[in-house]
């Protein structure tokens, strides 16, 4: 059995025509026909009836047009694989990344590697970081872009780079009353509503464990909403409602025109709320 035998007969089951799938492939209808008999000689099996002009596909067809089907696509893959690797000059390369990085710091790195390496396709797919994460150790992504840890089961099948770093920042609004106060003590936090990111955010894992450091469980917060964007989480803040630990990274331009505040927190502990890319 050869891949080309799987081709041709791809082509005649698809088509239930002999003809019609010499014509697909651009090889004579003899050729078609010689290859479905050296595969039904060789395995002594039927793949197709033929009544007439009429083709019917058997049991043993149906068997094997779906197992072709996989070696076929594993063949596909195997040759992209094999094409990425000839001077990154064509290809393509699959990238997820947590949404903060893939709003805000990817865009102009991509934009440096297809100028370097304009052959080769890049496919960018966001979500929170858990999701990045899973999706790179199965295989979805080539390349996968988080900030805070990666769980404990995955960080056996998966190599981890720091390729940059960002901090967490806690935010107000021009309304809130913490606009006008740059330093604030540990028990402050228990008195204000807090709009969070969800559970699997890399930022939130970030701000939970500056917590953690701070002697204060997310329990004890007020809790306010809970968000899937870090771009929603800023904008909920912005009008006012709320505080919120958002990277720095997408919060520049909203503390450099004062729509926003960054609150120190005084502690005789200093928290670790760097973000790592």
């Amino acid at each position: 059995m050869t891949l080309e035998q799987l081709r041709i007969f791809l082509a005649v089951a698809e088509h239930l025509h002999f003809t019609r799938a010499a014509e697909t492939l651009y090889i004579t209808q003899p050729a078609v026909s010689a290859a479905i008999q050296s595969l039904e000689t060789e395995y002594s099996v039927k793949l197709f009836h033929r009544v007439g002009r009429k083709v019917e596909i058997t049991e043993a067809g149906k068997l094997l047009y779906l197992e072709a089907q996989k070696i076929l696509e594993q063949v596909a893959i195997a040759e992209r694989n094999l094409r990425e690797l000839n001077n990154l000059q064509q290809g393509e390369l699959r990238l997820g990344a947590s949404l903060t990085i893939g709003n805000y710091w990817l865009p102009d790195k991509i934009s440096q590697f297809q100028q370097e390496y304009a052959g080769i396709q890049v496919n960018c797919t966001l979500a929170n970081a858990e999701e990045i994460a899973e999706g790179t150790a199965s295989g979805r992504f080539d390349l996968g872009l988080v900030s805070g840890e990666v769980k404990s089961t995955l960080r056996e099948v998966l190599l981890q780079t720091v390729v940059g770093r960002d901090r967490l920042q806690i935010v107000v609004g021009q309304s809130h009353p913490w606009f006008h106060r740059p330093v604030i003590q540990v028990e402050d936090l228990l008195t204000t509503p807090w709009v969070l990111r969800e559970a699997g955010s890399g930022a939130q894992q970030v701000f939970e464990q500056a917590l953690q450091s701070w002697g204060v469980n997310r329990s004890q917060l007020n809790v306010m909403l809970v968000l899937s964007s870090s771009e929603m989480v800023k904008a909920v803040v912005e009008r006012g409602s709320g505080a919120a630990a958002i990277p720095e990274l997408m919060v520049h331009k909203e503390l450099q025109l004062k729509t926003l505040r960054a609150v120190q927190v005084f502690a005789e502990t200093n928290a670790n709320t760097r973000l790592e890319i």
